[in-house]
């Protein structure tokens, strides 16, 4: 117990000593902890933060019907239950149908308006979005169309159709009843896409503009998982031979797997760079110190002091100062991690404890590194030419 005191004792006076010299390695150090434990957190947390921003463009996951020509909620239930419920973002059924709007066809869409504003988070809305039955979500080119804006009215015309199933022709359109049904435009919706083509109103509204519950054609998710958890999830529900058909968004999937393998990779680089930096440096400052020494180191030689001794004073000095950078940069590289997802992605992030013993760990490892040629450039000193003064 008494030879380590008194070892510790000698490693921090030598370090306080030199502390010029020695707060430059530990400094150096301490950034290298930081820019690891900064990054290392940033790469383990950037799935989620990326995840959450792809969300924003839309869902990338569809339910589909896999025998039947629509699909029922228990249906749509039936394939969630094979999803995380804290996974799914939003979930937004879709039933289309045709109707006509001052003797002009176009396409409306019965669905949960709140939940595409979960899936579909990029869709602009210049007013208010529906909440209330007999309210329209207007497209921006049906909008132009007929001039409307938010606060005028639409009505919309759908004719039943025939017992068989099949829309009724021109000649027996005078005998086939119409419904119709006015609604309240509370917004238009400008998506640079084929949604300013359609009309959309709620999934209730549509049952009773059309006389019929008939299900739903396609329903878009919202989920937040990696690709190959998502994969292994549309995996599973095609294997369940349920009504639900799944299928993933490969634009959305394949494009968040692509730009966050290439962000992974390229914290990756910086912090094998940064640490190489950090060993350079630090290799340099304790030769420099084995230089100043090397009367030190002689005179103890001379002595009988041996290569063991000179070797454990040299690396501890060495492993203590990576020990304290360690522990800095651990703390300091959360901070820096916080105000990079902060400023990039609008978001906060959570301390991982492991990072800790972690981040002292390959500080010491680096700074052990670091001493090796320093350390044997002390050893090598020979006493009889430094007792000489050559």
């Amino acid at each position: 117990m008494k030879k380590q005191k008194m070892f510790l004792k000698m490693i921090s006076a030598s370090l306080i000593r030199r502390r010029s010299r020695m707060l430059v390695a530990l400094l150096a150090i301490a950034v290298g902890a930081t820019i690891l434990s900064g990054l290392v957190t940033i790469y383990y947390d950037v799935p989620r933060q990326m995840g959450e921003q792809f969300r924003n463009y839309g869902a990338n996951m569809i339910f589909t019907p896999s025998e039947a020509d629509a699909l029922t909620r228990t249906d749509i239930e039936a394939g969630l239950s094979d999803i995380p419920a804290d996974q799914v973002v939003g979930c937004a059924p879709y039933r289309y149908e045709g109707v006509t709007i001052v003797e002009r066809p176009y396409m409306a869409a019965g669905t949960d308006l709140s939940e595409v504003q979960k899936t579909s988070p990029y869709w602009s809305v210049d007013g208010e979005w529906p909440d209330a039955s007999g309210e329209i979500l207007v497209g921006k080119s049906v909008a132009a169309t007929f001039a409307v804006k938010p606060g005028d009215t639409m009505t919309l015309s759908y004719d039943i159709q025939n017992p068989d199933g099949t829309v009724a022709t021109a000649d027996e359109a005078r005998d086939v009843p119409t419904n119709d049904m006015q609604f309240n435009v509370t917004g238009i919706l400008d998506t640079g896409g084929n949604e300013e083509d359609y009309v959309f109103i709620s999934v209730e509204d549509m049952t009773t503009l059309t006389g019929n519950d008939g299900g739903f054609d396609v329903a878009e998710l919202s989920v937040s998982a990696s690709s190959e958890e998502l994969q292994s999830y549309v995996d599973k529900i095609n294997s369940a031979q349920t009504p639900v058909s799944s299928r993933l968004v490969k634009r959305v999937t394949q494009s968040e797997n692509t730009v966050l393998s290439k962000l992974q990779s390229l914290v990756f680089l910086v912090t094998a760079i940064v640490l190489l930096l950090t060993m350079i440096c630090v290799a340099t400052t304790m030769m420099a110190v084995v230089t100043e020494r090397r009367k030190e180191v002689g005179l103890r030689k001379a002595l009988g002091a041996s290569d063991g001794s000179i070797i454990m004073e040299f690396m501890g000095e060495g492993l203590l100062l990576g020990g304290i950078g360690g522990l800095l940069g651990s703390f300091l590289g959360f901070a820096f991690a916080q105000a990079v997802s902060v400023n990039v992605f609008n978001s906060s992030i959570t301390f991982h404890f492991l990072l800790v013993p972690l981040t002292i760990l390959v500080s010491i490892l680096v700074t052990g590194l670091s001493c090796i040629l320093p350390v044997r450039s002390a050893i090598d000193i020979d006493p009889a030419l430094v007792l000489k003064g050559e």
